[in-house]
C-alpha cells in the first residue's frame, strides 16, 4: 500500500513538472519540450557562469566586504550585466537556441532604448 502511495505521488509530481514545462512551451512559442529544456539550460549555465564572472571581478578590483554598496552594485551593472546578455547568446548558440534568446535580447534593448529616449 505505501509503494503504491509513493508510486502515485511521482506520477503526480511528473505530470506537474510537464504541465510546468507545457505552460512554458506556450509562454515561449517554442515547438517541443526539449526546446524548453535547451532554455532552461542556456538560463542555467549562464546564471552559474555570471557567479564566477562577478567573483572574479570583485576580486580583480580589489572589492571586500567594506566596499561602498553603490561601487558594486555601478561594477555589477557596467561589466556583469553585459556579459550576462552576451553569454546567453553564447550559450544559446552553442545549444541551438540562438533565435529564441536573441528575439528576448532584442526586446529588452528596445525596453532600454524607450527608458533613455522619450
Amino acid at each position: 500500500m505505501e509503494r503504491e502511495e509513493t508510486l502515485n505521488s511521482t506520477t503526480d509530481n511528473q505530470t506537474g513538472v510537464i504541465k510546468v514545462f507545457n505552460r512554458l512551451k506556450d509562454k515561449w512559442g517554442v515547438d517541443s519540450l526539449f526546446q524548453v529544456f535547451l532554455i532552461l539550460l542556456v538560463f542555467s549555465a549562464t546564471g552559474s557562469t555570471v557567479v564566477l564572472i562577478r567573483g572574479w571581478l570583485f576580486d580583480f578590483l580589489g572589492f571586500g566586504e567594506h566596499t561602498a554598496f553603490w561601487l558594486k552594485t555601478v561594477a555589477y551593472l557596467a561589466f556583469v550585466m553585459p556579459a550576462y546578455q552576451i553569454l546567453l547568446l553564447v550559450y544559446g548558440t552553442m545549444l541551438g537556441q540562438f533565435s529564441f534568446f536573441w528575439e528576448k535580447e532584442k526586446k529588452l534593448f528596445r525596453l532600454i532604448k524607450k527608458l533613455f529616449i522619450r
